[in-house]
């Protein structure tokens, strides 16, 4: 598959999700290089009372992009992703605009998968860090 048609899979599943919801978007792959990149615009939608980027969102990106990210690697026709841990550290707080999400596999295992997730700023700025676990497990035929 070419990264359109990767693109296009991910974005396949977005409809009718939290995903969808949250309005995040995959835009970018290296299946090669490991890496998957998704953006989420941050609006009211998204906000704590405060009216800054809420901490659950940015959980929600990272855990919706890092079990997107392990199906290339486990295709959902024969396996089935499911985030067992995640952890995120909050790191500088956002108003409005939009974020970017990269996830980088550290770990690609027959059972497990580790990414590292950074959701940052236009500018490049880390605005979260965070590390989210799966579970491969094989679908019974």
């Amino acid at each position: 598959m070419n990264k359109k048609e990767i693109l296009e899979q991910l974005n396949a599943v977005v409809p009718g999700t939290l995903m969808e919801t949250l309005e995040i978007q995959y835009v970018d792959v290296d299946p090669e290089e490991g890496w998957v990149k998704a953006t989420m615009p941050v609006n009211p939608r998204v906000h704590q009372p405060m009216g800054l980027l809420h901490g659950g969102a940015s959980a929600a990106l990272a855990e919706s992009l890092g079990s997107a990210s392990s199906s290339l690697y486990a295709p959902p026709e024969k396996y089935a992703v499911l985030g067992i841990e995640i952890s995120c550290n909050h790191i500088r707080s956002k108003k409005e605009g939009t974020v970017t999400a990269t996830a980088t596999i550290l770990h690609k295992g027959r059972s497990t998968h580790l990414w590292e997730i950074r959701i940052e700023d236009e500018e490049g700025k880390l605005i979260s860090h965070c590390k989210l676990t799966n579970m491969i497990v094989p679908l019974k035929k």
